[in-house]
């Protein structure tokens, strides 16, 4: 979701139409406004049909990371590649308040490529995931239990298997500024290996195969961090914590877990 802080006291600049695509002196991308492939190729194969229904899909997102209460307002952000292209929330704008003529998304390079909107502050985040994975969906949240445990440990403990549904213990990425190609290259160093991270003094980020999937890691990540603040508070008492092997035992059985094609 986008970060509130960093947007200019009038609020997100809206010099056009909402939903007229940025001209290539504003935003130096020519995606043509139905989603087809302009003259840098950088618009998703799926056409307009495709790019509004993953901006569907992200406006969704966003708003159940704010029911949920991973977010308070308009900060975190969420981001879905279709092609080459990323649709993300714009920065400073509430997302219920988002609609169909919204639909903001950028090159892998940053350039933006459709609407109007200032894409999120975390952009250099987002945009580094997935040119380091093969992401195609990012989520990052404030989430409250886990920003918590960010200010406390450098690695959330074992508390539960579950972790190794992230690819292993969960790492806490050094603080940088939001938006800094620091916090950029901070969180992809936490990430090697792992789906998920916290980031210290300010959140979680989530990426996989789907917003879906990014979601529910980002959920996941959240209650194990709950968990284990829940159970270190109790005095006197230490929580018993997972070895490495009984948590590489739990990722092998995973692997087989749910309905298997």
């Amino acid at each position: 979701m986008t970060e509130r802080h960093q947007d200019t006291p009038g609020g997100p600049e809206r010099g056009r139409t909402p939903g007229e695509p940025a001209g290539p002196a504003e935003a130096g991308g020519s995606a043509e406004p139905d989603g087809r492939a302009g003259r840098d190729g950088s618009a998703a194969p799926d056409g307009r049909d495709g790019l509004r229904r993953a901006w569907d899909e992200l406006v969704s997102t966003a708003r159940r990371t704010v029911a949920d209460g991973l977010v308070v307002g308009t900060s975190g952000n969420v981001s879905v590649r279709v092609g080459d292209t990323v649709l993300v929330t714009p920065t400073g704008v509430p997302y219920d308040r988002l609609t169909h003529d919204d639909i903001t998304g950028v090159a892998l390079d940053g350039r933006q490529v459709l609407g109007s909107l200032r894409p999120t502050s975390e952009l250099p985040m987002h945009l580094a995931v997935y040119r380091a994975t093969g992401a195609r969906a990012v989520v990052h949240t404030h989430a409250p239990h886990a920003t918590a445990v960010s200010l406390l440990v450098t690695e959330l403990p074992l508390v539960h298997y579950m972790a190794a549904a992230l690819g292993g213990p969960v790492r806490v990425a050094p603080y940088a500024a939001y938006g800094t190609p620091e916090l950029a290259e901070n969180t992809l160093r936490a990430l090697a290996g792992r789906t998920a991270c916290l980031l210290r003094n300010h959140g979680t980020i989530a990426h996989g195969a789907s917003l879906d999937q990014a979601y529910d890691r980002t959920a996941q990540l959240e209650w194990m961090c709950r968990v284990w603040l829940l159970s270190a508070s109790v005095p006197g008492l230490t929580p018993a914590l997972l070895s490495p092997a009984q948590l590489e035992e739990a990722g092998e059985r995973l692997r087989g877990y749910g309905q298997q094609p």
